[in-house]
């Protein structure tokens, strides 16, 4: 029996994917959990596997092309099964991209009509390459396609586009990662009621305890990672910040769950540290690394990137004083932290030169007052300022 491959929809927010790359091709022989092709999610790459066991009929969706979640992107079959049934459910603009011979087998030779060029030209055109072509005036007509059956695809568009029309600038397609921001930052940032707090800490000491594990180990706990203890352990004192806004209630966390935005070229995407409560901060630093690195190779699975209970996004390594963080629901607070710099400090015996360091905490006002917002903020400049005490073993979270 035939078996339909979609565009699978690998977390809440992915609408659409993109096919990056096909492992098998059609007519090769593929087993159940054979990987079929590489999927950009709108915050990773994934491995697209098979579900049953035959032959790779028909691919229906070009390496390059984006396709929304649901939709039908190849068929499985035994090599000599008609598919006729699959691709009539799948609609007329797949059904074009078929290859003569499977064309022939969806249609009934009795019944089928003649199929004028305007909808041939139609059916052989994507609908996201035919609105873009509308936005940008282009002729369809005169475009080669290059997807599946000279279909025409999103990248053939762009590609007429700075052809035909050459401007001092450039339209770039947005990446799966951006368009997730873009939705989820206007979810927040609109309905969210926003407040801030901002404190400056004395960084003299953690500095110091970082050099120290610089030159007594060769893996040593990293800034953020100090970062990420200090405000477990905050978090742990004032539980009342590791909630989120329901509705009609609050929801108390009950494990401590720190998202750490990571900058890529596309865009954000913030891995995430489960029950940070109880853990030592070598742990801490092991896994922060191992999650960071792939992050970056754009590896992490769905459960590793979402849910996080608070957040801590960091830009001091670029010289930035200080910034305020967009709240990701369903987090009611997240930490924005600055570089770390000198600066003249009054003492006791005049002034000295003293390394400081801004945090901004953004806090959702209908599951946080500022009262409690600034002891958390409070708790947290305490453990950078006294950072061998983050050593020190925590009870349960």
């Amino acid at each position: 029996m035939a078996s339909r491959v979609v565009m699978p929809k690998l977390t809440d927010t992915m609408e659409e994917g993109v096919v990056l790359k096909w492992k098998k091709r059609e007519g090769d022989q593929v087993g159940t959990g054979d990987v079929l092709a590489e999927i950009e999610t709108d915050k990773a790459v994934m491995d697209l596997e098979a579900f049953s066991s035959g032959t790779l009929k028909k691919v229906l969706a070009g390496e390059g092309e984006t396709v929304k979640a649901g939709a039908l992107i190849a068929v499985i079959a035994e090599p000599d099964e008609d598919i006729a049934s699959v691709m009539t459910e799948a609609g007329p603009s797949v059904q074009a991209a078929a290859s003569p011979s499977s064309a022939q087998l969806s249609a009934a030779p009795s019944a089928q009509a003649p199929v004028s060029r305007e909808e041939e030209l139609r059916q052989r055109v994507s609908p996201r390459a035919r609105m873009m072509a509308a936005e940008r005036g282009l002729d369809l007509a005169t475009i080669k396609g290059s997807g599946p059956g000279g279909r025409i695809v999103e990248q053939d568009v762009i590609a007429a586009s700075a052809a035909v029309s050459p401007r001092a600038g450039t339209d770039l397609p947005l990446s799966q990662m951006r368009k997730a921001i873009a939705r989820a930052t206007t979810q927040s940032k609109a309905p969210v009621p926003h407040f801030y707090l901002t404190a400056e800490i004395a960084m003299d000491e953690a500095e110091k305890l970082r050099a120290q594990f610089k030159e007594s180990r060769r893996e040593h706990p990293s800034m953020t990672a100090l970062l990420v203890k200090a405000a477990a352990v905050a978090l742990m004192r004032h539980p009342e910040i590791n909630v989120s806004y329901a509705g009609d209630r609050l929801r108390q966390h009950a494990t401590i769950d720190i998202g750490i935005a990571v900058g890529l070229e596309e865009g954000l995407i913030s891995p995430v540290l489960r029950d940070c409560g109880p853990r030592t901060l070598d742990n801490i630093s092991t896994e922060l690394r191992e999650l960071i690195e792939r992050a970056r190779s754009r590896r992490l699975q769905p459960e590793e990137y979402t849910g996080a209970t608070f957040s801590i996004s960091n830009l001091g390594m670029f010289e930035v004083e200080s910034f305020i963080a967009i709240l990701m629901p369903p987090e009611a607070a997240a930490l924005a932290v600055g570089a770390i710099r000198s600066l003249p400090v009054a003492e006791a015996g005049g002034i000295a030169v003293g390394r400081r360091m801004k945090v901004t905490l953004s806090c959702d006002h209908r599951a946080l007052d500022g009262v409690q917002a600034a002891k958390f903020l409070q708790e947290f400049k305490r453990g950078m300022e006294h950072p061998q005490e983050l050593l020190q073993p925590q009870g349960s979270s």
